[in-house]
């Protein structure tokens, strides 16, 4: 069984500071990620109309996919060092982000409907990086400690249940404030799946002119509880106004 527990982070001013500098840094990678596959994807999808005889066609390139793109991690921190300062799992769940995005660009879903080419996201939109993986007794009392990042302290407003283990924690930026979302998981516990038939699932769904209405087509009338009730309440209304009303009698001394 798996669970998610969000809780708030209250980072002094130098990790404060430090989760922006890891924040700019994921948005980069995303963005230079980003551009590779959206090149390639360009230079594989022009049609040929019309050639010579004689030309010479360029070398086939294999499209970037997950593991293409987080390879060269180890070359990238030796010819910039400042991405040593960076936990490399944290860059590798960059690469498996852009991985996500483009496949739902170049796949439809289950009905058939695909989303438009990613964007590249401005640095204030990148609010969120991830450990994908994270040692077991990460929380130490009030502070969990985060690889290459230190101790921040966090408010536990709720406990962790028993028998579930921490397995992935993700950093997000809010207007508010910082947030870390835990991820938890019990082998233990199995999943639970409904059952139910789904050809006998009606959905619903809920107007202004009609109550709601049905996938069937079946259309329910509002209630209007409040308009059938307005001539009741002007007759309790009138009998209210026109009572009379007892004078207070005066104190004796």
């Amino acid at each position: 069984m798996k669970s998610a527990y969000p809780f708030n982070l209250r980072p002094t001013f130098p990790p404060a500071s430090e989760t922006d500098r890891w924040l700019s840094c994921c948005c980069a990678q995303y963005s230079f990620l980003l551009a590779d596959r959206i090149n390639r994807y360009k230079q594989g999808r022009f049609p040929i109309k019309a050639c010579p005889l004689a030309c010479h066609l360029p070398d086939l390139q294999e499209r970037p996919d997950y593991y293409s793109q987080k390879r060269p991690l180890p070359q990238l921190k030796k010819s910039q060092p400042r991405h040593t300062e960076f936990y490399s799992q944290v860059l590798q769940d960059v690469a498996k982000r852009v991985k996500v995005t483009f496949d739902r660009f170049l796949k439809s879903d289950s009905n058939g409907k695909r989303s438009g080419r990613p964007s590249f996201k401005a640095r204030n939109r990148y609010r969120t990086f991830t450990y994908p993986q994270i040692k077991e007794g990460c929380l130490q009392d009030k502070l969990i400690n985060l690889p290459m990042f230190g101790k921040v302290k966090v408010i536990l407003h709720r406990p962790l249940p028993d028998g579930f283990n921490v397995k992935t924690a993700s950093v997000t930026k809010t207007t508010d404030g910082y947030y870390i979302t835990l991820s938890l998981e019990d082998e233990t516990v199995p999943e639970i799946k409904p059952d139910f038939n789904p050809d006998k699932i009606t959905g619903i769904d809920v107007g202004l002119k009609e109550f709601l209405t049905t996938s069937e087509g079946e259309t329910v009338a509002i209630p209007q509880y409040y308009r059938k009730a307005q001539k009741r309440l002007r007759v309790i209304q009138k009998r209210f106004t026109t009572q009379k009303r007892k004078q207070p009698q005066a104190k004796s001394s």
